[in-house]
């Protein structure tokens, strides 16, 4: 019997195979790598310090730190948070102070999904970037505010990259076909795109995975990519664009979408994937808490107190228990009844102060802590509202050039109907 050995060549997936080699190959983030931005500034001074890329899936995170660390020719370590502990931290920085021995530039030490580091693991970075032994780049999809420690944050730059735009969905698509070793031997013609680029949701990776789904399912002849086709796909094999745990953004946005739309069931059963599906329950909490000011706001304020004591609650036992305060949590707030004049009306007073810039405060508003503020009448007409029935008197409290400008607008709910009365009923109007 004869056996024939046959090497096999293994198939890089489509994404692996673009992914770029440098800056002018990098589609997106011009905001931080495109002419005179920040990134590429940095890059090109070869003065690098530490930052952490905080953004969604697919956007460019771990290929920038590779990118950097190519331009600049540095020694480049990289630990995935999911798998090292604090004994592997340890192992790169003594590999790289043995590295700066024989060469001056400090190494890059990339961490991918940084937020998954415990506080230990973190600390123990501390002293090797504050002395530059190594130059720290993390990856995260998650707000560092949240995740990372403070003095380790307090020694990074965070840089914040953004979904993939149509046009840059759109180039990168154009790449595929005529750059890609595998893809420019076949004909393929795009028809239409509108459902590869809304299934990407801004994610390159994703965009790619589809890509090559759709090509690999037609091995012979020409390809016509359509919606149609691109749908049907999709239908088929479900899981092939969500890979490495992509789908959580999408499970989240319909936990979400659910709390808002008032439907506990759905709701709940999207939490119960999330849990199943092994979600950290800092995240779902955090959630809860945005969506109780965001989505519930003025109509129940007692929403957000009851968020706010489940995220606590969460700090504080855990899983498995902690699945209870979270389901109870999200059941209350998708039985709720809904407001957003919160978030409308600080959105609008934001919108207002960017248009109308910095106007004066009136003087009966300012303090008159010194001889001359009270000289140019500082406060000198200011009213204290307790010295008057019902604790309030009517007088100006916005700029003048703004005076009779409304951007609290009280909606139908019970709670604002009452607070809307009461305030008609002091004001007159």
């Amino acid at each position: 019997m004869h056996f024939t050995n046959v090497a096999h060549k293994v198939m890089l997936p489509l994404a692996e195979r673009l992914r770029p080699k440098s800056l002018d190959d990098y589609i997106g983030q011009k905001h931080l790598v495109g002419p005179n931005a920040v990134l590429r500034r940095m890059i090109e001074s070869g003065n690098l310090s530490s930052f952490i890329l905080w953004g969604p899936p697919g956007v460019g995170k771990t290929t920038l730190a590779k990118i950097i660390a190519n331009k600049l020719e540095r020694p480049f370590y990289t630990l995935s948070a999911v798998t090292a502990g604090v004994k592997d931290v340890r192992d790169v920085i003594e590999k790289a102070k043995q590295t700066r021995f024989f060469n001056e530039q400090n190494p890059i030490l990339f961490i991918d999904e940084i937020h998954r580091f415990s506080k230990s693991q973190q600390d123990s970075l501390l002293g090797a970037v504050e002395n530059g032994t190594l130059t720290l780049i993390g990856a995260t999809t998650e707000n560092p505010s949240f995740e990372v420690i403070t003095p380790l944050l307090s020694r990074c730059q965070v840089y914040v990259l953004k979904s993939l735009e149509k046009t840059d969905l759109e180039e990168l698509t154009q790449r595929a076909l005529t750059v890609d070793s595998e893809l420019k031997k076949r004909t393929i013609t795009i028809r239409e795109n509108e459902s590869l680029l809304r299934y990407s949701g801004g994610d390159a990776r994703k965009l790619l995975n589809i890509l090559e789904l759709v090509c690999n399912a037609q091995p012979e002849g020409e390809i016509v990519i359509d919606n149609e086709v691109v749908t049907e796909r999709l239908q088929q094999n479900p899981m092939a664009y969500d890979k490495d745990g992509e789908m959580h953004y999408d499970i989240i946005s319909a936990f979400i979408k659910s709390i808002r739309g008032s439907d506990p069931d759905a709701a709940i059963y999207w939490l119960a994937r999330m849990v199943a599906g092994g979600e950290d329950p800092k995240f779902i909490a955090r959630r809860l808490v945005i969506s109780a000011a965001e989505d519930i706001g003025l109509a129940n304020p007692n929403a957000l107190l009851l968020a706010n004591a489940c995220f606590d609650t969460i700090q504080k036992i855990g899983w498995p228990e902690g699945r209870i305060p979270l389901a109870e949590t999200t059941i209350y707030l998708a039985s709720s009844p809904k407001s957003n004049s919160a978030y409308m009306a600080i959105n609008d007073a934001l919108a207002l102060v960017e248009q109308t810039g910095n106007l004066p405060v009136p003087l009966h508003l300012r303090n008159a802590p010194t001889k001359l503020m009270k000289e140019l009448n500082y406060g000198a007409e200011y009213k204290y509202a307790h010295d008057y029935a019902e604790n309030f008197v009517n007088q100006q409290y916005l700029p003048d050039e703004l005076a009779n400008k409304k951007l609290w607008k009280a909606q139908g709910n019970a709670s604002e109907v009452k607070m809307k009365e009461h305030l008609t009923h002091l004001w007159k109007k």
